[in-house]
């Protein structure tokens, strides 16, 4: 039965792959998905496209920005830390997605000098900054709190997010550092399998 019910879900995918390719639009998104909200995001290449484009494959996904000296290069290195925990073959079935809470200074230009300074893997990271109105929005869809303080730095809420391929959230971890959630990674092995 367990074999007969992957054939099927095999199938499936393959037929909704198939569809993709063939200029048939994707299936629905589950309701409780992150990319029913729409998102354009300019990423450290300077193009810009909808994060719904990144549906398809399990995702690391957090906020940052590109000036904070403290927190948000821990929150890349707890990705980085994440990745490490993984087989190669897992690591290319999982992306990472971290998304500026501040547009106003995270041009491409700032993303990619944070993408040279921590050696990121451009086929599997990406840093984009959302249009400033759009903010607010995609904190909330993640449940991530900020605020701006007098000096233009952030407060915030610091956390990994993993999404499966559809964007619904499957687990969160707010440790941050070098030594990974032992039960976070657990549900990033389980959503990228293997």
């Amino acid at each position: 039965m367990k074999h007969l019910l992957r054939g099927l879900a095999a199938t499936v995918l393959l037929g909704f792959a198939n569809l993709a390719v063939a200029g048939q639009p994707a299936p629905p998104l589950p309701g409780d998905s992150i990319y029913q909200l729409p998102l354009p995001l300019t990423d450290s290449q300077g193009q810009t496209r909808d994060w719904r484009t990144l549906r398809g494959k399990p995702r690391l996904v957090s906020m940052f920005y590109t000036s904070c000296q403290y927190i948000c290069p821990l929150i890349i290195e707890s990705g980085k830390a994440v990745e490490r925990q993984l087989t190669p073959a897992q690591q290319k079935r999982l992306d990472v997605l971290l998304v500026s809470m501040d547009p106003a200074r995270d041009n491409p230009a700032a993303l990619k000098k944070v993408v040279d300074q921590r050696k990121l893997d451009l086929n599997r990271w990406t840093l984009a900054a959302p249009p400033a109105n759009d903010v607010r929005s995609v904190a909330a869809v993640l449940g991530v709190r900020y605020r701006q303080l007098a000096d233009g730095e952030f407060n915030h809420s610091s956390m990994l997010i993993l999404v499966d391929a559809n964007g619904r959230i499957l687990a969160r971890t707010e440790k941050i550092g070098t030594q990974p959630d032992p039960d976070f990674v657990a549900a990033v092995r389980k959503a990228v399998g293997g």
